[in-house]
């Protein structure tokens, strides 16, 4: 099970990436593994030398009955000191901000797959789009 950013890759350049740990509820992890989540509209914050995720979207679990979380709620992520130094420095420099990119299961566990990107200018796109539809066409191409 994966929920991947898609739009991640269209709007941003991807510097590099990270792989986080997420401290979740009970409710929550359930609602993950069966795939109700958003990673859409969300990015990542450093406070008080401490990485969270604003506005992930998890679904309430069904059978959660009063024990459910909030659906929207800030949650801490789990990385080495040093990478989230890093991670507020690169954050820091001009144009550039943390994404997630993938959100997926790891032996039993909810892991994060963060990128620093830099934005692209509307031109960028355009030429991401050209060259889409480029590969596309010598891929039909080449099937016939």
């Amino acid at each position: 099970m994966e929920i991947k950013n898609k739009k991640a890759y269209f709007d941003y350049y991807i510097d590099r990436d990270l792989e986080a740990g997420l401290v979740l509820t009970g409710t929550e992890i359930k609602s993950i593994r069966k795939g109700s989540a958003d990673i859409k509209d969300c990015y990542i914050r450093v406070r008080n030398n401490e990485a969270f995720i604003i506005n992930m979207y998890i679904a309430k679990y069904e059978e959660g009955n009063r024990f459910n979380h909030e659906e929207r709620r800030s949650r801490k992520l789990l990385l080495h000191k040093k990478e989230i130094i890093k991670l507020k420095d690169e954050s820091d420099r001009e144009g550039y901000t943390i994404i997630p990119l993938k959100l997926y299961i790891k032996n039993g566990k909810a892991k994060l797959l963060i990128g620093v990107c830099k934005g692209k200018h509307l031109y960028d796109k355009r030429q991401s789009l050209k060259e889409k539809d480029l590969e596309k066409e010598a891929k039909r191409s080449s099937e016939y």
